[in-house]
Order: C-alpha cells, then structure tokens, then sequence
C-alpha cells in the first residue's frame, strides 16, 4: 500500500485534510493569489432546462449542491443508527442525547446574550450549537487505539444528535420567502419516494434520478436545498436492502470526506486579515461564536451530563473517567464545518441587502481552534492519568 493509501485510511485523514484546506485558503485570500481566490468562488454556473433556470457562482453551488451530498450521507448514517446502531437503545443513548441538548441550548444562550439587541446579529444565534463531527472524531483518533470505546460511541452518538438538532434548526429557522408551488412540488416528489420505499424498491439510482427533482424543488421553494439530500438518505430502504445500503453509504465516504468537506472549507474559510482589526477580534458576533463554541459547548455537555447521571438517568460509558468526558465535551466545541454553514445561512440574505457585517467565520475559526487543541491536551493527559475521579 502506498503513502497516499494509508493515509486516506487513517480516521484522522479527513480532520487534516479540513485543516490543510483551511490553510491554503487563508494563505491564498492574504496573498497576490486573492484574485485568483476570489474568482474561482465567484465564477458563474449556469444550468438551464427549458424555462428552469439556476445560476449561482461556483461558491453556492458547492454550499448548496455538493453539501447536499454531504446531508444525503448524514440522513443515511442518521437512519442506520436509529434501525440498526448506537441511536436503537434508548438506555445506551439517554446521556448523549441529554448532553447534545446541552451543547446546542448554552451556546445559543451565550451568543444571544452578545447580540439580543442587534436584529441582524442575533440571526446567527444557531452557529455555535453545531459540532463538526468528522474533525472532533479526527481529533479523538490522533490520541491512538487508547481512547476507551466508550468515549468514541459518546461522542459519536452526541455528534449524530447534533447534526440531527442542525438539520431542525436549519429547516425551521434559515429558510427564505417560501414559494408554495416549488414546496407543492417537493412534497409530491417525497410522497413518491416514499411509495416507492414502502413497496420495495431497491433500486439507487431511481432514488437519486427522483432525488435531483427534489433538489431542484427544493431550491426553488426557499427551505435549504440541502434538506432534500437528508429526505433522500432518510427515505433510501434499509430493511431487506443491507448490503446494498452499506454499500451506497460507504461509497460516499470518500467523496464527501476527502473532496466535498475539504472544498467546502477551502471556499468559506479565506479570510482576508488584512481587513481585518482589533475591533473584529472584540465584536459582539465573534465574541458570541467564539465563546458559544469553545466556553458554551463544554459547560452545556459536561454540565448536561453530569447533572443527567447524578440524577440517575444513566451512567458514564464503560471505561470512560469524569477527566475524559470533559475532553470529548470541549472536542464538541469543533464546530468548523457545519458552524460555517450555518453561518453561510444565517447571514445570506443581510449580505445581500448590501449590509455591511463582521465576518462571523473569524469567531468560527477562534472558538473552533480553542476547542480542538485544549480538547486534545485535556484527553492526552487523561491517557496518563486513567486513575483520575473514577
């Protein structure tokens, strides 16, 4: 096997590789290469079918296209778990489930209290209740095979729950003016791929082929187009199709976590600092992201957790100590990917109303940053020192 092989087979690959993007991103917006940069997001797409029009620049087409594809494996993954995985016992998942609740309620609470008297601002209320799963697991599998079982399932299942929460936020909370025909449509299309699940049919690329219908539909009728991805994966069969959904889903492992994740945070992670002063570091915005995701996210999912097992509602997962779930707690402050989503959505329409705003990804970036690293050192000790508060 090659270099390039064992790699991509590393579970830290795709945590690295979002970093890496990051980077480069950051490199090329604070250099002459930001023209470059800059043109490559802006850059037209146009697909036309008759009188169906979508235009966008390439940097939309990737939140709202190739994210979708991103959400289809999340719905599938989502739908494993409740039939099949770590979301089918209800005992197993009552403490994560309780500490996912705590770590989307106190960060939204800490970023309101910043920008409850802004109207504009307190729209990205939702950015720091995300968790960026694929960098936090990435993170948890630097620390080696050490890493007790048992904190992997717990911070797994939270991240699920989470971007479970994320979908529900983003459904009720960041749609634009609705078109009832587009959402008549829509439903139509999820009523025939439903049919088509309650009789049996197995068949792929039908889904998908149906799927794009609903893309477009969606798109069109003001909810996020990315929901139609969630729809599509919820509603793939799993009952008497095993190995054919296990295989779909595993398939779309690779494009999603080594091409569309780290594209998707190379385009909304370049940041151009040299606009950037003292004043943005302190601006309520970036105050409210940065301390939801790395102060709000630790206390709600300790806190949450610790309150919920003291009142016997369950019990920390076998071989994992106090010291350890306070590092898979600030690891959940990882919001990265699907922070800057959020943000993408919470702020569109102010943006394009020509309203000047604070970047909000500064405040993603801090409170993420933060969080991984301290995460990191916290669970490092807690490898050194598995005694502690057992």
């Amino acid at each position: 096997m090659t270099h390039f092989g064992r790699f991509f087979k590393l579970e830290s690959a795709t945590g690295i590789l979002l970093i890496l993007a990051m980077f480069i991103a950051m490199a090329m917006a604070n250099t002459p290469l930001s023209l470059i940069y800059n043109s490559f997001l802006s850059l037209p797409v146009v697909v036309s079918i008759g009188s169906f029009v979508i235009a966008k620049p390439f940097l939309l087409w990737i939140n709202d296209g190739l994210m979708t594809i991103f959400f289809l494996m999340v719905g599938m993954e989502i739908k494993r778990e409740v039939l099949e995985g770590s979301l089918k016992e209800i005992g197993a998942i009552t403490i994560p489930v309780i500490a996912a609740l705590g770590g989307m309620v106190v960060p939204s609470l800490i970023y309101a209290y910043f920008n409850l008297h802004d109207r504009n601002a307190i729209e990205g209320w939702a950015i720091p209740s995300a968790t960026d799963i694929a960098f936090a697991l990435g993170i948890l599998a630097l620390l080696g095979k050490r890493i007790p079982a048992g904190l992997k399932f717990f911070l797994l299942t939270l991240a699920i729950v989470d971007d479970l929460g994320a979908i529900i936020i983003i459904a009720l909370f960041y749609t634009s003016e609705l078109s009832l025909v587009s959402i008549a449509l829509a439903s139509v299309i999820i009523m025939i791929l439903l049919w088509m699940n309650l009789k049996g049919v197995t068949n792929h690329t039908a889904y998908i082929l149906i799927g794009i219908i609903l893309w477009g539909a969606v798109l069109k009728s003001g909810v996020h187009a990315t929901l139609a991805g969630v729809m599509i994966g919820l509603l793939i069969p799993l009952k008497n199709n095993k190995t054919s959904f296990y295989h779909l889903e595993h398939s779309l492992h690779a494009p999603v976590n080594f091409v569309i994740l780290p594209l998707f945070a190379f385009a909304n992670t370049g940041i151009g600092f040299g606009n950037i002063t003292i004043k943005d570091f302190t601006d309520n915005i970036t105050l409210g992201i940065a301390l939801g995701l790395f102060l709000g996210k630790q206390v709600g999912v300790f806190l949450f957790s610790a309150v919920a097992i003291k009142m016997g509602l369950g019990q920390l997962p076998k071989g994992v100590n106090w010291l350890q779930l306070y590092g898979v707690a600030l690891l959940s402050g990882i919001g990265f990917t699907m922070s800057l989503f959020i943000g993408s959505l919470a702020f569109e329409e102010i943006r394009s109303a020509g309203i000047v705003f604070t970047d909000e990804r500064l405040g993603v970036l801090i409170g993420s940053i933060a969080s991984a690293t301290m995460g990191y050192w916290v669970l490092k000790l807690s490898l050194q020192r598995e005694d502690v508060y057992e």
